[in-house]
């Protein structure tokens, strides 16, 4: 599953250069020009981690930082601050608003994204590391490999997608149309039932040596990985 980054910078060229090497280092990148936009794109579709400029238009980053922190579905997001003010006291008024890191602008791209990894890595471990482990299911991400109580399971692309996913968020509930942006994309438009037919063939896979089914239906809510 590739993180998802919300590059939130109004400097086009900046944007562009981001967007661009992230795309190319394997993340997937949605852009935002100011802060209020950068804060309806969070609630439409939370990402992993929020690149974020201080000096925004409409509503600053240090703003930003700070309505992503009082909310409770976003208090956790990581975000990394971009600027230009390198003084200490900028830096330590960006962090003690609640950014995870902060980086002074002009900076290296290997920088930035070793950086965003140290983050999710700290944060958000299952997108950082290659093999995730939840109750008697593993995954490898490198190897394309699923593996139930010492037994491989086979799985289809669509079918692996959705277990990394719900792997990386193990007990949490997530609804048909989550599902859907997060593994097939929200600019592909796919019905909400494929859901269900994909969520058949995962349980299929994953329950043929006889094990307890270990996603779980919510009714009128949608599936969770059970995290034990």
């Amino acid at each position: 599953m590739q993180p998802h980054v919300l590059v939130v910078e109004d400097e086009d060229a900046l944007a562009e250069l981001l967007q661009y090497n992230l795309k190319k280092e394997g993340f997937r990148v949605s852009m935002a020009a100011d802060g209020e936009e950068a804060m309806m794109l969070v609630e439409e579709r939370q990402p992993d981690v929020v690149l974020l400029d201080w000096m925004l238009p409409k509503v600053s980053g240090i703003e930003v930082c700070r309505r992503l922190r009082g909310r409770q579905e976003t208090r956790n997001l990581p975000i990394i601050m971009l600027t230009a003010r390198g003084e200490e006291a900028d830096r330590i008024r960006g962090l003690d608003t609640g950014a995870d890191d902060y980086i002074v602008k002009p900076f290296l791209m290997k920088e930035l994204f070793a950086r965003v990894r140290a983050v999710l890595r700290r944060i958000r471990p299952g997108l950082a590391e290659d093999r995730v482990v939840v109750g008697d299911i593993s995954i490898d991400r490198v190897a394309h490999r699923v593996m139930r109580s010492d037994a491989e399971v086979h799985l289809g692309p669509t079918e692996f997608r959705l277990l990394d996913y719900l792997m990386q968020h193990p007990g949490r509930v997530f609804s048909r149309e989550q599902l859907l942006d997060a593994v097939w994309g929200s600019d592909v438009y796919v019905e909400a039932r494929t859901v269900d037919v994909h969520v058949g063939r995962l349980r299929k896979a994953l329950n043929k040596a006889g094990e307890g089914d270990p996603i779980r239906t919510v009714r009128s809510a949608g599936y969770a990985l059970n995290a034990d």
